[in-house]
């Protein structure tokens, strides 16, 4: 069995992806969250961390597990019930967890929003819809049909997308942000894209669609987030020779 440490992978990944050169929200906590005992033999990659998705990690025997939405979003609270349980399985089985929201959302390769495009098919690719002082997506100039959008990301995402068909049948300027931009489409009809497609959005955005003009595509926070993770950690398990694997725990949102 192979044995890397972990120091040498979290330095890795903070390099590849400038975990401390991109600016997130101020409870993101990027980077190594939870140390082992110092060596890796499996990563596992998820997109949350939570209680199942640890216990799924435990299971597959991983001690590195990888993931876009870490435990840190809200103000310390006492470490008890779930949460103690949570603790308890990643320190008895040396389980170490690694985090990268914002930086792995515009990776310019292994970035959710990069792998989205890449299924999508779409190319000539430009940056798209600043956040936090640097732009995370991506958008496409090109000529698509939007129902032929809408398959491509049925596909690629195995979920059924929601489409507000508020645009224009031939797609020519598609912008693409994973997870939870559906409420910012003022932004993203200011960059002039006639169809955007993220994770989710409000109830109301269907009115404000339609009055922008411009097609929406919500194709699932979860299932637009799953992209980055697995590619990080493919990577990772070409680099340095290790077994990985992804844990679905989807959410249905």
């Amino acid at each position: 069995m192979r044995n890397v440490p972990l120091h040498t992978l979290v330095a890795h990944c903070d390099r590849i992806l400038r975990t401390r050169q991109i600016n997130d929200y101020d409870r993101a906590v990027n980077g190594l969250q939870v140390e082992n005992r110092g060596q890796v033999t499996r990563i596992a990659a998820a997109v949350d961390a939570n209680l199942a998705t640890v216990r799924m990690a435990v299971e597959a025997g991983a001690d590195l597990l990888l993931v876009h939405h870490g435990l840190f979003w809200s103000p310390p609270h006492p470490w008890t019930g779930r949460r103690y349980e949570l603790l308890r399985l990643m320190v008895e089985n040396n389980l170490a967890l690694y985090s990268s929201h914002l930086p792995l959302d515009l990776h310019p390769r292994l970035g959710n929003n990069a792998q989205l495009c890449a299924a999508l098919g779409l190319r000539h690719l430009r940056p798209f819809f600043p956040s936090h002082g640097q732009p995370i997506g991506f958008q496409s100039a090109t000529r698509l049909r939007r129902d032929e959008l809408v398959q491509r990301l049925r596909r690629a995402t195995g979920a059924e997308p929601r489409v507000i068909a508020a645009g224009p049948q031939i797609c020519r300027r598609i912008g693409v942000v994973s997870g939870g931009a559906g409420n910012e489409l003022l932004r993203a009809a200011a960059e002039g894209v006639d169809t955007f497609i993220t994770g989710e959005g409000a109830h109301w955005t269907r009115n404000l669609a339609e009055e922008l003009g411009m097609n929406v595509l919500y194709g699932g926070h979860y299932a637009t987030e799953t992209f980055g993770v697995k590619a990080l950690a493919a990577h990772l398990a070409r680099t340095f020779r290790l077994p990985w694997t992804f844990l679905d725990h989807p959410s249905g949102l």
